[in-house]
């Protein structure tokens, strides 16, 4: 992580909204990673698209880092800051679930009530059995990941190693130390469910990501910059997958040294490098395309493209079927892009922003004085998503208290 320092209060006077933009090219990843696996595949997308399930990697930096950025150096009552976690996830979340049910129901497909209602309940995560990681919503196995991150995410803040640039350093090593050890741990488990679920949805495995992206964030609010820019950090992620290409036709997924799991363990530092370049750009004000205004709410409605774009893509296969040859799959692919996305603007304008709004008002720390402060700003949402990345001066100025 060597790179440049710069002034602290640099940090402080940023929107940061090349994170924003970062989000749906993420989404857009796992997105293109269920086309290919459930819809047919298509030439050279599908080919470094088919690993784009390490989108949801970013996500667990992204929100490690954005936590950081926004909570740093603040004190907020827990109950607000589980509260307002509460109210960025959970509303959508019971949207999509209902969704999601509602067309297993009309299709004929059976559900888990029991994976149903452990996916709202934000624990589906943690038993290793399919009818739990894909009850409810199968894509929302990652929200209970998010779940555990903010139960731990106060008292990561106040580790003493993370308060200097020395003790983030030991923390980021152990950390890619420690997922590298979790991917070769993978030869030591047989049973193929419990090895894709210990790695790749199991919570405290996930949390490694989470950590990293903590990390990143406190590093870049107090001055560090990644060496070689943003520029550096798109080509290295670009170059990680198209590096995966040659492996994954020479190694089946089903074994444990497949690019499955490392595409998700092991890219976290290449992540971490991006989000702190991206973010690095917008605090030091250079222009990105990530920062536009179409971009910014694109990434806006990345969650719900995240949580809906699986339930649009087999609610179109159940009732037209699985598209066979190129062209009717490149028809279904594009059928799927647009309609999915489309149910996500709805989503986000109708449920999400609405509801967020309204829970952050009604609920702890939903005084007067914060209802009008919301109406300016808000903090930087937690799942992939994240509503908006404003910087945490903005908020400083209208709180009157400022996890620490």
């Amino acid at each position: 992580m060597a790179g440049a320092t710069a002034p602290r209060a640099a940090a402080g006077h940023a929107r940061l909204d090349s994170l924003t933009g970062l989000r749906f090219w993420a989404a857009l990843a796992v997105v293109l990673y269920h086309l290919s696996r459930q819809a047919g595949q298509l030439p050279w997308i599908s080919d470094v698209t088919w690993y784009g399930r390490s989108g949801v990697t970013f996500f667990f930096v992204l929100s490690g880092f954005v936590l950081a950025w926004t909570y740093d150096g603040k004190v907020v009552p827990a109950i607000v800051f589980f509260w307002r976690r509460f109210a960025r996830i959970w509303p959508l979340l019971a949207a999509s679930v209902l969704a999601s049910v509602a067309v297993w129901y009309a299709l004929g497909t059976d559900f888990s009530l029991r994976g149903t209602a452990a996916t709202l309940g934000l624990v589906n995560a943690w038993v290793p059995d399919h009818a739990y990681l894909s009850g409810g919503n199968p894509a929302a196995w990652s929200l209970s990941d998010e779940a555990w991150f903010y139960l731990i995410f106060p008292l990561l803040l106040a580790m003493p190693l993370m308060r200097s640039a020395r003790g983030r350093m030991v923390i980021v090593v152990a950390v890619c130390a420690a997922s590298l050890a979790a991917w070769l741990s993978g030869a030591l488990i047989t049973d193929s469910l419990v090895r894709v679920w210990a790695l790749d949805y199991f919570p405290p495995t996930r949390t490694l990501q989470f950590v990293l992206g903590v990390a990143a964030g406190l590093a870049v609010k107090r001055g560090w910059r990644p060496a070689g820019g943003l520029r550096v950090a798109v080509l290295a992620v670009l170059a990680w997958h198209l590096a995966l290409i040659p492996w994954s036709h020479a190694v089946p997924d089903s074994l444990w040294y497949s690019p499955y799991s490392a595409s998700q363990l092991l890219s976290a530092p290449i992540f971490a490098l991006l989000v702190a370049a991206a973010a690095a750009a917008d605090i030091e004000g250079r222009r990105t395309t990530l920062a536009g205004p179409a971009m910014v709410r694109l990434g806006q409605w990345s969650f719900a493209w995240y949580l809906f774009h699986e339930i649009v893509l087999r609610a179109l296969a159940g009732v037209y079927g699985k598209p066979v040859g190129r062209i009717e799959t490149a028809g279904f692919w594009a059928a799927t892009l647009l309609l999915s996305l489309a149910v996500a603007a709805i989503a986000y304008h109708c449920v999400e922003h609405p509801l967020e709004r309204l829970l952050r008002r009604r609920g702890p720390g939903g005084s007067v004085r914060s209802r009008a402060a919301h109406a300016v700003t808000q903090e930087p949402g937690a799942y992939p998503p994240g509503a908006h990345t404003h910087s945490s001066s903005q908020r400083q100025a209208t709180e009157k208290k400022s996890v620490q």
